[in-house]
């Protein structure tokens, strides 16, 4: 018979630890408790029923979820991709802005709806776009719909007013955090906090993968309107200058969205470019990007991967497309709630040094990556 938790001491660690991996993390899968405690899956069952009975945890499929946060969706081997809402539990609410409400910013809400849930604050959503300048008037809206403890922006930071909104949001006072952006205020150039996802590791990543694998001529193919391609390029050079990889004659360009009429005359380019140097692999990104250009080395009769290997950035769609695309996926998720536990540790200690957190991403090897042909 199995002791009653109340005289178990193990029991009661137990049961301790699965509510602050709750608390910390909103849900947990039983599985995963399983593995972390050092126990069997049907210990790990009980505890929950136990937990669920005293009324600390709620009881869903494949795990648990804080009581109050029991309307997320069940959990599951796959990320949900379903919106989560946070629950408000005191008057703190934190405003979020971000450029997109479609592409690459759900995880990242939803990263940070699942923090605002564990810590009590509600989130309040507001979209923009990755063209507007409208950063003042947003943040006003915001305000407008009651104070707002904390602040998570992602402007656009080539715009002409984005940086004297800055100057502006910082002097309410109001905690902020720039999300997968970076930016410096005032004549001391005192850096704005900020969580981002590490783009520059994210293409070193991908040459260190095609590398490994015995590629040596490697292009690169980044959106000209997206503000993650510098960053994704620094890395990209830097890395082939560490690894001493051939630069000379490599493919190294910005392409148009798939969707413009001039992509097909400006890919074909590419690939007979890719052709003429010997590149035998290409990072690009975007996702819809890559896809694109798989589909065009069919049309050409270019084989993917044994002709020209592909990696995707973004991992958004990647994993969706046949064949498979080998992806780098920045940290969506974990960088909404590193943004969200800043807010909150910023309006605990109003002193507190300024942090800017970057998050390393990580690397999806599918069916798009293989070593060059022999030649």
């Amino acid at each position: 018979m199995t002791p009653d938790a109340a005289h178990d001491p193990l029991a009661v660690k137990r049961h301790s630890s699965i509510v602050e991996f709750l608390k910390q993390e909103g849900v947990v899968r039983s599985v995963d408790l399983a593995n972390r405690l050092g126990v069997a899956p049907v210990t790990i069952r009980r505890d929950i029923a136990k937990l669920e009975r005293d009324g600390l945890v709620k009881r869903v499929h494949g795990g648990a979820v804080l009581p109050e946060s029991s309307d997320k969706s069940p959990v599951t081997d796959r990320q949900s991709t379903a919106p989560v809402t946070a629950r408000t539990t005191t008057d703190q609410s934190i405003g979020m802005l971000v450029p997109s409400l479609d592409y690459y910013w759900p995880d990242v809400i939803r990263g940070a709806e699942r923090a605002a849930a564990a810590h009590g604050i509600g989130l309040v959503l507001r979209g923009s776009s990755y063209r507007a300048d409208d950063v003042r008037p947003q943040v006003e809206r915001l305000l407008e719909h009651g104070p707002m403890a904390g602040l998570l922006l992602a402007p656009n930071m080539a715009a002409d007013h984005t940086a004297e909104d800055l100057k502006w949001v910082a002097a309410t006072r109001i905690p902020v955090v720039l999300v997968e952006r970076t930016a410096a205020i005032g004549p001391m150039h005192t850096a704005l906090e900020s969580v981002t996802s590490d783009h520059a590791e994210g293409a070193a990543i991908a040459l260190r993968h095609l590398v490994g694998l015995g590629h040596r001529r490697v292009g690169l193919l980044t959106s000209a309107a997206s503000p993650t391609s510098e960053h994704v390029r620094s890395g990209w050079h830097q890395a082939r200058s560490d690894l001493g990889i051939e630069t000379r004659h490599s493919v190294d360009t910005d392409v148009p969205d798939p969707g413009e009429p001039s992509w097909d005359g400006i890919v074909d380019v590419v690939l007979d470019d890719c052709l003429a140097t010997g590149t035998t692999a290409v990072l690009v990104h975007a996702d819809a990007a890559a896809a694109a250009l798989a589909q065009r080395c069919e049309l050409r009769g270019i084989s993917v991967p044994h002709d020209l290997s592909i990696i995707a950035y973004d991992d958004e769609v990647a994993e969706l497309f046949t064949p498979r695309l080998t992806a780098v996926r920045p940290p969506r998720q974990s960088i909404g709630r590193a943004a969200v536990d800043l807010i909150v540790a910023r309006i605990a200690d109003k002193r507190r040094p300024r942090h800017r957190v970057i998050i390393s991403p990580s690397l999806r090897v599918r069916e798009t990556t293989v070593p060059p042909r022999a030649r």
